[in-house]
């Protein structure tokens, strides 16, 4: 029988994390960094900023097609990968994102890769970590309890309590907060209102916090925040309750990006961590110009398929931190590409080379729209045993019909050394491509302009619906100095539409827009489109049911 990931983690003789920093020349010094515990550290800003004028690395990023349940591996494929340019001699770091709480325990499970081809320790990783999403939660909770408090005390800036935008946030799915009253139970408790709970990955602290360049921009930025309006509809920013010097205090130690290791010893920089079905799916600025820095090629991830993960990763975290991507890889699986052509999940083992003749379509669109941008593609397909010959020589003719590099991945079960091939293309890739990068929109055009490049360019939708509430308020963003801001679209990953069982390469389908929100300290426009949830639930049975402490005091049932 086959070892769970948990139990290979368990296996894996990690490093002591100073003979980790000592392969990318970070030196054993207080001022440098600071130890947690044997395996992990955080890197001081005060080194960050010793590093600005080292030349940067190579930039790969990491997407992949439509998910389904049946899995695609990006994460895995990211860790294979950095592991697999290690082996063929080149200096490679991979930069992730941090697993939320909410996955975890409900559909997902952990967020830390698979087989042997994992970031470790896999536990701490996928639960506390180093306690930078407490700490997001605790500042962006900071904010709202001063919000309710200065209404308490008189309301000096005439908060319009129907008009306060700014909700509360805990890192857990749980759909019975999403819509709350607050301040119940008489004078002594404040005035009622309406509330409600988002996931902490949705928080805009979150995204501020992947997206400042240091910590004076993350305070700047936390400043910006609009928390509410007046009744004449004035907007009342974080700073006019003098939030932002606070929740900077409780982020100064979060801000320092973590590094760990992979099963092979290998560095990994894991910090940050926004969903990227409603928000923007990134890991932050500055773990990735980190690394750029410390190692020759950076391979880092974006969230679920490339037409959310990777579009935002361009379009948001390129354009505000002025990284280009080298290469673009796109990893598909044939289970995957088979769901898209119409087979269900219990049937997926059977060879069925019609339905991923269907079901490729899916992967071409993908190709196609990261072309969009001018980047070069190459596509990793994550193999699993049941593949068949047939099929695996299909997938390879039809990527290289397209000029598309393909390479055959075997880090689950092979770890590195099953990238090889994978990273000695995206070498290739990289010293040969000339990168042509282009944003898919220009900052000045109309937002709702922005939005319908993305509706038809990304998702191959042939409109938007928005009601005349939701054109306004685009309208009203534009006349308060927003207009230059980029979209971030929140939809189901599921799908190129906004129905998750629209599989394939959907055309014809509208993108139907049910609310806009400025996030004016983050500096982008989110676009809820379709049943979107900013707070998930948990499913019918959470992963949540079979997780616990064994006899031997070990964790079980989170992967």
């Amino acid at each position: 029988m086959a070892k769970t990931d948990i139990e290979i983690a368990r296996e894996a003789k990690m490093k002591p994390i100073q003979e980790i920093l000592d392969s990318i020349n970070v030196p054993d010094k207080a001022e440098v960094y600071s130890p947690m515990g044997r395996h992990i550290a955080k890197i001081k800003t005060e080194y960050l900023e010793t590093l600005k004028d080292k030349k940067d690395g190579k930039l790969i990023l990491v997407t992949a097609i439509t998910p389904t349940p049946a899995g695609e591996g990006k994460t895995t494929t990211s860790v294979g990968l950095s592991d697999g340019l290690n082996k063929i001699g080149k200096k490679s770091i991979v930069c992730l994102r941090e697993p939320s709480l909410g996955p975890s325990f409900g559909m997902k499970g952990g967020a830390a890769g698979g087989g042997y081809a994992q970031v470790v320790p896999m536990e701490q990783i996928n639960l506390h970590f180093t306690g930078d999403f407490h700490a997001i939660t605790s500042a962006h909770n900071l904010l709202s309890a001063l919000i309710d408090n200065h209404i308490y005390w008189g309301n000096k800036l005439n908060i319009d309590v129907r008009r306060i935008v700014w909700k509360r946030v805990m890192d857990m799915n749980d759909r019975s907060l999403r819509s709350i009253v607050v301040d119940l139970g008489g004078i002594a408790n404040g005035y009622p209102r309406q509330d409600g709970f988002d996931i902490t990955v949705a928080s805009e602290i979150m995204a501020i916090f992947c997206l400042a360049k240091d910590l004076k921009d993350l305070e700047n930025r936390i400043g910006n925040i609009t928390i509410g309006y007046t009744r004449d509809k004035n907007p009342i920013y974080a700073k006019d309750l003098n939030a932002q010097g606070p929740m900077t205090v409780l982020l100064k130690d979060a801000i320092r990006p973590n590094i760990t290791q992979t099963l092979e010893n290998n560095p990994a920089i894991i910090h940050g961590g926004p969903f990227a079905n409603i928000a923007h799916g990134c890991n932050s600025v500055i773990a990735t110009k980190t690394a750029l820095k410390l190692s020759d090629y950076v391979i880092t991830e974006a969230g679920f398929g490339a037409d959310l993960g990777a579009e935002k990763f361009i379009n948001i975290k390129c354009r505000k931190s002025n990284l280009k991507p080298d290469c673009v890889v796109i990893v598909a699986t044939i289970r995957a590409l088979k769901m898209h052509g119409g087979v269900t999940k219990d049937e997926l083992t059977n060879e069925n080379v019609e339905a991923l003749k269907k079901g490729v379509v899916n992967l071409e669109r993908h190709i196609n729209n990261v072309r969009k941008f001018g980047l070069p593609v190459a596509v990793a397909v994550n193999h699993f045993v049941a593949d068949s010959e047939k099929e695996v020589n299909f997938l390879m003719d039809f990527c290289k019909n397209l000029g598309v590099d393909i390479s055959l991945c075997t880090h689950w079960s092979n770890g590195g050394e099953g990238t090889k091939d994978l990273a000695n293309t995206v070498v290739k890739i990289c010293e040969k491509s000339k990168s042509t990068f282009k944003f898919l929109y220009d900052n000045k055009i109309p937002l709702f302009k922005k939005i319908e490049t993305i509706a038809q360019e990304i998702y191959h939708a042939s409109e938007v619906v928005a009601d005349t509430k939701i054109r306004s308020q685009l309208k009203d963003f534009e006349n308060k100095g927003y207009a230059n801001l980029p979209i971030c679209v929140a939809k189901t990953q599921y799908s190129f539409s906004t129905d998750p069982s629209l599989k394939g390469a959907p055309t014809g389908h509208v993108l139907p827009i049910r609310e806009v929100k400025l996030s004016s300290g983050a500096e982008f426009i989110v676009v809820i489109c379709g049943e979107i949830m900013t707070m998930p639930g948990l499913p019918r049975v959470p992963a949540a049911d079979s997780i616990k402490i064994n006899e031997k005091g070990e964790t079980e049932g989170l992967f």
